[in-house]
Order: C-alpha cells, then sequence, then structure tokens
C-alpha cells in the first residue's frame, strides 16, 4: 500500500468521518453497557459555527470518543434550539427586505415564513460541526421545535399550572423595545455608562416657591404622578398636603411624604413615576398613585409625550433638555456614572413597563436544585468549583420567573380566554380539553371553540431548553419509557459559565421536578475564546476567525488540539492562530513517525538488540505512567492537560527517544520482534490520541494494518491500566540526562557523530549500567568504561555525582581548550561571589520573598557544581 510521504487532512477528513457515518459508529440503542451520555448545549438555529461552538464542541467529543474507546454505550444527542427572539429579528428583518410588515400578518402567515427560514438555515451549524468531527448520533437530533418537543413544554405549563406554581400577575416587568417583548430578570446585563443627573425645578401650585429635583431620564416627567419627600426632612415640613405642577405638561401632581426617600441623596426629593421605575411602582401602591405608560412598545413616545409623541426616548432626552433650558427650568447638568440595564440579546436599553406577564414561581421548586449542587450529600459537581459560589449567589436570591414572550416564533401559552375578566381563562394541552374546562367552570355548555380566544404570547425560549436532557428522551410526555430509563441522568454537561443559571441551573431544577432525579453528574464550564489581547471575540470588532477557514488551513484535528492546548476549564482561552499550526505540525510529526516505522525493512533472523529491549521496557512503563496521568486529568476534567501529556509522550518519548534508539542503520532492515513491538506501542498511542485527533488516528491506523469496520480504531479498547517498573523511568531519565551530555560535547567540539568515541565514568550512582547499550547506539559510543580515577587528556561532565571522561587528544588544540575554559571558570568564580555577596546580606535575606531567596539558592549551587566540573576537565587537560 502506498503511504502519501505528506499528511493531507483535506484528504482524509471526509473519506473517514463519511466511513464512521457509513458503519453507524456513532448511534446508540440502550443495551447491556454501561451508558455515557451527553446532550449537546442547542446552539440557535439559525447560528454559524463560531469558536465558542468549536472549543465547546471539540471537548464534548474529545469525551464521547474516549467513552466509546472504553467500551461504554456512547450516546451524543445532538440538536438545535429556536432562540425566539433571534430568530423572530432575523425572519422579520428579511420580510421587511421583502416590503412586508409583520404587522399585516396573521400568526399561521408569520409562522409559514418563520418555517422557510429555519428549513433553509437550520442544518447549517450541524453540519459544519461535523466537519470538526463531531460524533454525534444523528438520528437522535432534536429541534426544540419539534412537535413532540413543543407537546412536552405545553405539558409541563399544564402541570406547572395545576400545581398552582405558574400565575399570571400584572407586574413590573423588563421590555425589550427592540424585540418588543419583555426579558426575564438573567436576561437583562447592567453596564456602567456615563450619563447625566439633570436638576429640574417643579413649581409649587399656587405659589412662586419651587422645588428641585434630579433624574436621569428628564423625558420621564411625562409619567410623573407625584413627588415625593422624607417626613423627617425638615427642609421640606411647610410642604406637607400641597401640590406640585410638572413642567411643560403642566399636571398637578401631589407631594406625599415616604421614609423611603433618602435624605442626604441629590435633593432630598423624588419624583414618582409608577409605569417606568420598580421602587416607584411600589411607592404608586402605596399611596394610591395614577399609573401613566409614556411609552409605546418600541421605545418612543406616546400622546402623553405632547409634541414628543413619535420620538424615540433617546431623541426627546436630547430636545426636552434644550427646552427645559430655554424654559429656565433646568437648574444645572452633572456627570453621573449609572449602571444601565440592556438586553442580552439586542444590546437594546432595557425600558422598565407594567405588564400582563406569566409568572413561574421559583422558591420551592429551587431548593433540590440547591441541595443537589451544595448540599452536603451534593450529586451533581461543577468543574471548576469556583462556580459553586455563583451557582449558591443566583439560586438564593433566586425571583419568580417571568416565563412569557411577546414573540410569535415558540410555543403558545395554552391559556384560553373566553371573557372580559382578567379570571376568565382556562390553561389546557388542547382547544378541546380547554372547551370543557371553560364549560365546566362558567357551568356554560353553550360554549363552543370559537368562544375562546388563545393567549397570544409564547413562551421562553429557555422554557423549552430547561427540559433538554429529559425531553429529547421523550421523558415528559411517556416518563417510563426505555430510552429515559437507561440514559438519563446524563453523564457529563459542557457549557460556558454565562449560561450557569440561564440553562444549567434550571435543567437542574426541572430534572428533579419532572425525573426526582438529577440530569447529569458533572458539570464542565469552559472558559470564553478570547483574542491575544484578551478581547472578548466578536464580528464588531473583527477579531473573531472564520472556524471553517481555520479547520481548511490546519485540518480539523489541527484545531482541535490547537484549542485544547490553552483549554483549562473555567479559564477563559488566549487564541492564538499559531496554536492551530502547532496542531498541525504536531500531527505532521506524527505522520513522519508512521511512515518512519512503516517504511523499515523486517527480518525475522535478526536478534533484538539489547539497547531496543530495554528502550521497549522503558517506553512501555512510561506510557503506563502517562497513562495513568491522562486518567486523573480525565476525573478532574483537566482536557488541556491530558492532552499536554499525550503530546510529550508523543513527540518527546516516542518519537524522540524510543523511535532513535530502535531505528537501524542506514539501509539496514530491523528485527521482528522489536517491529512488532514498537507498532504495538503505536497502536496504544493511536488510541489516547483518537479522542483529540480522529481523523489523523484512523487514518494511521487503517494503514497499520487491513482492519474490518469492526476493528476500525474509533470502536477499539481503551488501553489497559498495568503495574509498570517505575525505578526503569528513573533510570531512563538518568541516561537521557548523560546522552545530552556526550551530544553536547560533541556540538560544542564538532566531533561528528559518524566519528565513534570512548566514554569513562567514575560510577557513583550505579544506575547507569543496566542502560549502557542504549548510551552505546545514541552516543555513538565504542564503549562505556568504568573507571575509579579521572581521565587525563578529557573534557568531562557531571550527573548528579557521576563525573563522565571524553577523552579529545587530537581532536582539538589543548592550549586553545584550556584557555577558553579558564574564561569561563573566572567568570563563574565571579558570578558565584556576586550571588554569595547578596545571600550574605542579612536586610537582603530578611526582607526578600521566600522565593528570591531559594532562586538565589539554586544559583549559588549551579556555579559551585560547574566550577567544579571546569576545573576537573582543567585538570584533565593539563596533565
Amino acid at each position: 500500500m502506498q503511504i502519501p510521504s505528506k499528511y493531507d487532512a483535506s484528504q482524509v477528513e471526509r473519506k473517514w468521518y463519511d466511513y464512521w457515518m457509513t458503519h453507524n459508529y456513532f448511534h446508540s440503542t440502550p443495551d447491556a453497557r454501561e451508558p455515557y451520555t451527553i446532550v449537546i448545549p442547542p446552539p440557535n438555529v439559525t447560528g454559524v459555527l463560531h469558536m465558542g461552538h468549536m472549543l465547546n464542541n471539540t471537548i464534548q467529543d474529545v469525551l464521547i470518543r474516549r467513552a466509546r474507546l472504553q467500551g461504554k454505550n456512547a450516546c451524543w444527542v445532538p440538536g438545535t434550539d429556536h432562540a425566539s427572539i433571534a430568530t423572530e429579528a432575523k425572519v422579520v428583518a428579511k420580510l421587511k427586505e421583502q416590503g412586508i410588515d409583520k404587522n399585516n400578518l396573521t400568526r399561521d402567515e408569520f409562522l409559514a415564513h418563520a418555517w422557510e427560514w429555519t428549513n433553509e438555515y437550520g442544518g447549517v451549524i450541524l453540519e459544519q460541526l461535523k466537519k470538526l468531527g463531531c460524533s454525534c448520533d444523528w438520528d437522535r437530533t432534536k429541534f426544540t421545535m419539534d412537535p413532540d418537543m413543543s407537546e412536552s413544554v405545553i405539558k409541563v405549563f399544564v402541570d406547572l399550572y395545576n400545581k398552582g406554581l405558574i400565575y399570571r400577575g400584572y407586574r413590573m416587568v423588563n421590555w425589550d423595545p427592540e424585540a418588543k417583548t419583555t426579558l426575564s430578570d438573567e436576561e437583562v446585563v447592567y453596564i456602567e455608562q456615563q450619563g447625566n443627573l439633570y436638576y429640574l425645578k417643579y413649581q409649587i401650585e399656587g405659589s412662586n416657591e419651587t422645588l428641585t429635583i434630579a433624574t436621569t431620564r428628564p423625558e420621564t416627567i411625562f409619567g410623573d404622578t407625584a413627588i415625593c419627600i422624607n417626613p423627617n426632612d425638615s427642609r421640606f415640613a411647610h410642604l406637607k398636603g400641597k401640590n406640585a405642577i410638572v413642567p411643560i405638561c403642566n399636571r398637578v401632581i401631589p407631594i406625599i411624604e415616604d421614609t423611603y426617600v433618602d435624605v442626604e441623596f441629590g435633593t432630598g426629593c423624588l419624583k414618582v413615576t409608577p409605569a417606568h421605575d420598580e421602587n416607584d411602582k411600589n411607592l404608586g401602591d402605596k399611596h394610591n398613585l395614577e399609573v401613566i405608560d409614556i411609552f409605546n412598545d418600541d421605545a418612543t413616545l406616546n400622546s402623553f409625550g405632547l409634541h414628543y409623541q413619535g420620538k424615540d426616548r433617546f431623541v426627546v432626552r436630547k430636545e426636552i433638555v434644550e427646552e427645559l433650558t430655554q424654559l429656565n427650568i433646568l437648574v444645572k447638568t452633572e456627570q453621573h456614572l449609572n449602571k444601565v440595564g440592556t438586553s442580552e440579546r439586542t444590546n437594546a436599553v432595557i425600558e422598565p413597563r407594567l405588564s400582563d406577564q406569566w409568572f413561574l414561581k421559583m422558591t420551592e421548586l429551587v431548593k433540590p436544585a440547591i441541595d443537589a449542587v451544595l448540599g452536603e450529600k451534593a450529586e451533581i459537581n461543577l468543574f471548576p468549583k469556583k462556580f459553586e459560589n455563583t451557582y449558591r449567589h443566583w439560586m438564593e436570591n433566586i425571583r419568580d420567573w417571568n416565563i412569557s414572550r411577546q414573540l410569535l416564533w415558540g410555543q403558545q401559552i395554552p391559556a384560553y380566554f373566553y371573557g372580559d375578566g382578567k379570571e376568565d381563562f382556562v390553561v389546557a394541552e388542547t382547544p378541546k380539553e380547554a372547551l370543557l374546562k371553560a364549560q365546566e367552570k362558567t357551568g356554560n355548555t353553550k360554549l363552543t371553540e370559537h368562544d375562546l380566544q388563545q393567549d397570544k404570547d409564547a413562551l421562553d425560549t429557555w422554557f423549552s431548553s430547561w427540559l433538554w436532557p429529559i425531553s429529547v428522551f421523550d421523558g415528559i410526555r411517556n416518563p417510563n419509557n426505555e430510552d429515559i430509563a437507561y440514559y438519563y441522568p446524563t453523564n457529563d454537561l459542557v457549557t460556558g459559565p454565562d449560561i450557569l443559571f440561564f440553562w444549567v441551573a434550571r435543567m437542574i431544577i426541572a430534572g428533579y421536578e419532572y425525573q426526582n432525579e438529577k440530569p447529569f453528574k458533572n458539570v464542565y464550564l469552559t472558559g470564553l475564546v478570547r483574542d491575544k489581547q484578551r478581547r472578548k471575540m466578536s464580528k464588531s470588532l473583527g477579531n473573531s476567525p472564520d472556524a471553517l477557514k481555520l479547520i481548511d488551513n490546519y485540518g480539523a484535528d489541527g484545531v482541535r488540539v490547537g484549542l485544547l492546548l490553552s483549554a483549562a476549564a473555567g479559564n477563559d482561552l488566549m487564541f492564538d492562530e499559531a496554536l492551530c499550526q502547532q496542531g498541525k505540525g504536531f500531527a505532521n510529526k506524527i505522520w513522519n513517525a508512521f511512515r518512519l516505522v512503516k517504511g523499515w525493512e523486517v527480518s525475522n533472523e535478526l536478534p533484538q538488540p539489547e539497547a531496543s529491549k530495554v528502550a521497549l521496557e522503558w517506553f512501555n512503563a512510561k506510557f503506563q505512567e502517562t497513562l495513568l496521568e491522562i486518567e486523573d486529568h480525565y476525573s478532574k476534567y483537566r482536557l488541556s492537560d491530558a492532552l499536554m501529556a499525550t503530546y510529550k509522550l508523543i513527540w518527546d518519548d516516542f518519537a524522540s527517544w524510543l523511535l532513535e534508539i530502535v531505528k537501524p542503520a542506514y539501509q539496514q532492515p530491523i528485527d521482528a520482534i522489536t517491529w512488532h513491538e514498537v507498532n504495538a506501542q503505536f497502536e496504544n498511542i493511536l488510541k489516547i490520541l483518537h479522542p483529540f485527533m480522529p481523523f489523523l488516528t484512523e487514518e494511521i491506523w487503517q494503514y497499520m494494518d487491513t482492519r474490518t469496520p469492526e476493528q476500525a480504531l474509533i470502536v477499539a479498547s481503551w488501553p489497559e491500566q498495568k503495574t509498570y517498573n517505575k525505578a526503569l523511568i528513573t533510570t531512563f531519565g538518568f541516561t537521557q540526562e548523560v546522552v545530552s551530555g556526550i551530544r553536547n560535547i560533541r556540538k560544542e567540539k564538532n566531533i561528528p557523530f559518524k566519528d565513534a568515541i570512548n566514554l569513562f565514568v567514575i560510577n557513583n550512582e550505579s544506575a547507569t549500567t543496566a542502560l549502557d547499550s542504549v548510551l552505546v547506539k545514541l552516543g555513538n559510543l565504542d564503549g562505556v568504561n568504568y573507571v575509579e580515577q579521572a581521565v587525563d587528556g578529557a573534557l568531562t561532565f557531571r550527573i548528579k555525582s557521576n563525573e563522565y571522561f571524553i577523552p579529545i587528544s587530537g581532536a582539538i588544540n589543548v592550549d586553545a581548550e584550556i584557555e577558553k575554559l579558564q574564561e569561563e571558570l573566572t567568570y563563574t568564580e565571579g558570578f558565584l561571589k556576586s550571588v554569595q555577596k547578596k545571600l550574605a546580606n542579612e536586610r537582603f535575606v530578611a526582607g526578600a520573598p521566600e522565593h528570591v531567596i531559594a532562586n538565589e539558592r539554586n544559583k549559588e549551587a549551579d556555579a559551585l557544581a560547574k566550577i567544579d566540573t571546569l576545573k576537573s576537565s582543567l585538570a584533565s587537560l593539563k596533565s
């Protein structure tokens, strides 16, 4: 079989992915094996692959491929999220390009456009994940708007309503004026912004007296329905029971008293706008104030805004400041740093707004989820543990969840109205069930489905995805089916810490409510992918590379390695394209090592050299030591460390040491025993590397031998952990240092490797004799000679307490070498004096940090050892 001289990822990746798909290796059905299950964090259905997806899904694929090699029944469920706000915004934008206004469409007409969009763009990101090598069970692909998934969501809503946990309330909510929908508290991001504090004069009715009030939002004066003072504030005692006049609109409002007002803050007076501030709403309820909503749903002013009607709130802010100035009502303006609530989805500034919405009571629901992570018998692990504090803060301060959205794309709330009152509704899974409930509730059997009007709002997208680990196995509709019984709870969840509350915590809540069981055992929280300047990657900054282009340039394996080399759990990844180049270089290194081994002629007649035998014994021990280390890293979700341990084993131990030792002389054959053992070790290497670099490893595996589909690497067996010779690893490490010493002298003295040399040893360690054959091979030595005293006319080096001598008489100019060594000795002695002087300084030793002192003592020890070696070399050359 002709092996290509270069590894070409573009030729390999599609071939093997198709092969894996053809032979159904990714698919899972329940059987007698131990299950290992992961559910994908569903990306937005209209999304495309970005660096965060690349990192997150590479980690999941590493875990699922390793589980498959371990003989577990590996099931990775893929899917997408309907992403109500994001998708609806894209559909609306497309309709606008076509001259169609969403508001002119019926719900069914709009949904037809939304499904058309979804069907056209919805599968893009999943197809892109295949290019990355993701071994998902594509037969199980789910979408949160699939009929069975939607049915599960509706069933849960009805169940929670019947339990008294879902209610409809008129409350202050977060309004996104761009998406024109409410948001939950968790979807609001507070950003510090520099703004202004405006001091305005309000005239006291029936007098020329004015009251100065500070506000950050002068445009909201049209919604003012009171001015509040503190009853204990003597400055305003004379105003009790009086009225004030709102500037511009000239509405008369009462002056009320409440200890809520901070006497020390601002002017000590507060304008009360109940429709546009939650604290003001509380004051309004307490004092029975009028509520005036001055905004339209797009945050333009309505008719209460008088001549500003139809204008955007921020435009009005600028214009009203000018008008207030002209009217001599604006006293002064000060700069003011303020935290502004913005939409996590659209980045629009949130507008507090009173509205009838649906809420889920969280106080009781959350308790099992708190215990599951933080309790004495916690059964869900967060990696890294530092996120437990974040989880605790969120969960112990949880508020009722606003689950309704003013959108069309999503599961329509199953509430059916039949009258004019706020309580004239029923909640049911289907219109038929709703009709029966309405007839029963009203006693009116003449009611028909035409008399019922379903709530127009849709449910929050997270209300779908919080059921994900259950609903993908149909555990809501059929709670005792075979899949849910076998695959649930899942094993590992891999996601970002930014949705620890949005998604992770809510899935835990749902898991205990609907399965009475945790949804997963471990949560691996990745960091964010940032650029070299530590900036978050974004389209606006132009610092986010094209994920697919990276795969084209470096191969999927190269990109996977590049991402994982710096992806410690919970820590942000400083992405550098050079990491992908490093991954590609690693692939080439392994390919060249394979071609070297495959290219050797094999002889059954040759005996196995002692050097090869001992080297293979050493590498087997080294492999087992590394396997133990890798297993430990996996158990702690330190995948970056597991990859680095594998990387070093292959690059350093296998390619740089083992293959150099066993490599036959030029154009000479290798003995069969060594060749077969090297191939066996190569196969072990491919197994532990496969989760990280699936394409390259499968390609080499299939070249190494004729394999049936059942013998493919993807379904091979993970190497077995065995006892190993720890002493041999230590001894070999000593030998490696000796080889490095020999090579350094050859390099410094320009002694070609083809010229054999002698090595003499004063052996004070008695640890290297077992590996003398390795020294002879790698050092090209005539022999290793053990002596009792120094060898005259030789250069020397020291490894621990052993001294090594290489006679070089005739190979160098002895006088010149003596002069060179003397100069180096003089310099080193001077350096030693400077270090010892510093260490003799009591003030330095007393004041310097411990690690600085330790560093100086190491310098002293190194200098002393070097001086000893230089003196020995000089003595040998002078004798």
